[in-house]
């Protein structure tokens, strides 16, 4: 296996494309999120706010309608839709993130299914989008070139069976890659994200990293990332060194028992403002 190239600081930078000085929101994207579902909408929340923080233009989230509350009190500056009644023209959309909590229910098979058929633009699948995938793979076929998703190493193995060791799944990872026209993120200790057999392996974030919520933000960050226009592989990249490097200095305030998936994203501006430094 030929070794991953190590995400750096000169190379993270040089990606990110400066916000131009006569910016309007319709210059950044409209994301979509499909995530959360009832008693379970911490994760939307958190998807959705670092999602924003990360600089999508504009921010749609599709909920249970009785949930509304929560998303519009937590995060003002999303828009909703509820999918149990609202039918919405997905054209409207750059870029979709689904599966934070969004549960394994059928009506969540067939949700999903439903955005796989109908959405044809940049798409990441995350948490219960992938958990439905691993049962349920007559869906395979419909995952869209250059998806994006990013499994933890359990999620990783329910999808494309056990390896027997970190290494085993890494080089798995890099194998699969070229078989299948997605971008896959392995997530963990020095995340790994491969495409069409080329990899990287990350070099930030910590250990406060591994807690619930963390993925959710991560999902959000890579979506906005694509809705701004970012290729998918890109996206990833930024995506997973932005999030290690936000956790990084979430330790400034926090230890790595302490920290929580809110702090991470409360540093994604701070992380911006130093991936602006070139040097």
């Amino acid at each position: 296996m030929d070794q991953p190239i190590l995400l750096s600081h000169e190379m993270i930078s040089s990606l990110v494309k400066p916000r131009e000085a006569d910016s309007h929101k319709g210059k950044y994207g409209h994301s979509l999120l499909v995530a959360g579902n009832t008693g379970r909408m911490g994760a939307a929340v958190l998807c959705a706010e670092a999602c924003l923080r990360t600089g999508t233009g504009l921010l749609t989230v599709d909920i249970p309608e009785n949930e509304r509350i929560i998303l519009q009190t937590a995060v003002p500056e999303a828009m909703l839709v509820f999918r149990e009644s609202d039918q919405v023209g997905l054209d409207i959309f750059s870029a979709a993130g689904i599966g934070p909590a969004l549960g394994t229910t059928n009506d969540s098979l067939e949700l999903l299914h439903y955005y796989l058929k109908n959405f044809s633009k940049r798409l990441l699948l995350d948490a219960d989008a992938l958990n439905l995938l691993s049962s349920h793979k007559e869906l395979w076929p419909f995952i869209p070139s250059n998806t994006v998703i990013t499994p933890h190493p359990r999620e990783f193995d329910r999808l494309f069976g056990e390896s027997g060791s970190p290494g085993e799944r890494m080089e798995k990872t890099i194998r699969l890659s070229k078989e299948y026209p997605w971008v896959i993120i392995l997530k963990g200790h020095q995340t790994l994200i491969a495409h069409n057999g080329n990899a990287c392996l990350n070099t930030t974030g910590n250990a406060g990293l591994a807690k619930g919520g963390s993925g959710d933000a991560l999902s959000g960050m890579i979506t906005a990332l694509m809705a701004q226009g970012y290729e998918p592989f890109d996206a990833a990249k930024i995506g997973v060194y932005l999030h290690g490097l936000a956790a990084d200095l979430a330790l400034n305030h926090q230890s790595m028992e302490s920290m929580l998936a809110r702090d991470v994203i409360s540093e994604i501006g701070n992380a911006f403002k130093i991936l602006a430094h070139k040097n």
